[in-house]
């Protein structure tokens, strides 16, 4: 072939890449004009839940859409903070023909922690017996439905979270919530995902959207399974474990589809189907997160390496069967052990520390006088661990009441310079050492305070 003949070939192909690139980034940029995954009006009647245009002096207006701001060239930038990210991410149970709040089927608590590029799913069983704020107890799926009939603040989205910040004493910072046609469709643009399947499940009485049945079975082994297929792995109860087996098969699936997103060969997939992605997610996703956050935060979870991520279930280990009553077969939590859980998945990792030598006596030589202020609602915790800090040598000379009783976590405040003391006390109370601070003195009745938080017990009881 002459030099001439592929240089030509080469300037087409040029030219052609450059055209492409054009289209498809003006094609994205437009359809993110029209964004409403902050707010989307979800499908309660059987209809479609994108929101339409209307016409208004012959130009089309969306109520939702028109306050919104496309994408910033800053969205594709690394996420640039420092502190954990933990979010709340609901899947709606939607029936066609339902008109009115939904509750939640699937509730997960996603953290990702850029300090150390570690990251962290908690699944929630949707029968937990827990507190929501407001309506007394009842099961953890019902969360959402009352804050949408109420008309809470955030609406569903929004208590469910306070629930859960409750339930768990965690700070929840954001939340996603999402149908089960995102989840479907999202599976499929994919190509699929593997799944493991480590039992035979079959399940003759699997729901379908009509308060019918669509009868689900698959074996044990190596599966390619398409968004349908998927999305019944991930809801059905048929197996011995019943709510808690399903959660952790939700989480299997979660990996399964950021496994597959990452692989390599799903780059061109990607971006040829960015336009359909957007519809999707306009869709079928509710979410307090802006789109350069959503893209960020994706871009932060895909560095973090799949040794990073822990998982866990509320699980056997962690509740116990009861049933109410007025007949609910309820789940109720054993709060000692989710308390330990939590603090393996969500606490932040310790600060280094200066190793004291003797750090018993070297406490007792700063003779610092200690105070206990008591920072929940359990009656005398402040005298109870007055008694075992001062079997442990502690010179505890006050006890009370805290400003309020409801601290989550346990605060040691130092008003001078008593480093061994405040190691000595982290390490009776199992305080971590970022929850340490130094302050200005108050008072002239004691040189450090001890506020109880409610992650506090003291040993042995």
């Amino acid at each position: 072939m002459p030099i001439w003949a592929v240089a030509l070939i080469i300037l087409l192909g040029l030219a052609f890449l450059v055209i492409t690139s054009i289209w498809l980034f003006n094609t994205v940029q437009e359809l993110a004009s029209d964004w409403e995954i902050s707010n989307p009006v979800f499908r309660t009647d059987g209809s479609s839940g994108a929101s339409g245009g209307s016409e208004s002096g012959g130009a089309e207006s969306n109520p939702i859409t028109d306050n919104l701001t496309i994408f910033s060239p800053d969205a594709f930038k690394a996420w640039e903070g420092t502190e954990r990210v933990t979010i709340l991410v609901l899947g709606i149970d939607e029936r066609c023909d339902e008109i009115g709040p939904t509750r939640t089927d699937t509730m997960m608590v996603v953290t990702m922690n850029p300090a150390d590029m570690s990251g962290a799913m908690l699944s929630i069983p949707r029968d937990l017996w827990v507190e929501i704020p407001g309506f007394g107890v009842d099961k953890v799926n019902q969360a959402h439905r009352l804050g949408e009939l109420y008309e809470y603040p955030e609406g569903g989205p929004g208590l469910a979270v306070d629930t859960v910040e409750a339930a768990l004493g965690i700070e929840i910072d954001h939340y996603v919530t999402v149908n089960f046609d995102a989840f479907i469709q999202v599976v499929d643009k994919i190509g699929g995902i593997q799944i493991v399947v480590p039992e035979t499940i079959n399940d003759p009485s699997y729901p379908d959207n009509c308060y019918g049945y669509d009868p689900f079975f698959i074996q044990a082994g190596n599966h390619e399974l398409d968004g349908h297929s998927a999305l019944k792995y991930a809801r059905t109860r048929a197996t011995f474990g019943g709510d808690v087996d399903r959660a952790g098969r939700q989480q299997q699936v979660v990996m399964a589809i950021r496994n597959r997103i990452l692989r390599l060969d799903m780059i061109p997939q990607l971006l040829l189907g960015a336009p359909d992605f957007w519809k999707i997610l306009q869709e079928n996703v509710r979410t307090d997160l802006t789109l350069d956050e959503i893209i960020q935060l994706a871009l932060l979870a895909k560095d973090i390496p799949d040794g990073n991520i822990r998982s866990a279930v509320i699980d056997y280990d962690y509740v116990y069967n009861q049933v109410t009553p007025n007949g609910q077969a309820v789940l109720i939590p054993i709060r000692e052990n989710i308390r330990e859980l939590r603090d393996e998945l969500f606490s932040a990792p310790d600060a280094p520390t200066p190793v004291i030598q003797d750090l018993d006596q070297t406490m007792s030589s700063e003779n610092a006088r200690v105070a206990i202020f008591n920072g929940t609602s359990v009656f005398g915790l402040a005298a109870e661990t007055e008694a075992y800090l001062v079997n442990n040598g502690v010179n505890v000379v006050q006890i009370g009441n805290a400003d309020s009783a409801e601290y989550r976590s346990t605060q040691i405040i130092d008003y001078g310079s008593h480093p061994a003391t405040a190691q000595y006390l982290t390490q009776l109370m199992f305080v971590p050492p970022l929850n340490v601070t130094s302050g200005s003195r108050p008072t002239e009745e004691y040189d450090m305070l001890v506020i109880l938080g409610s992650d506090w017990q003291i040993p042995g009881t």
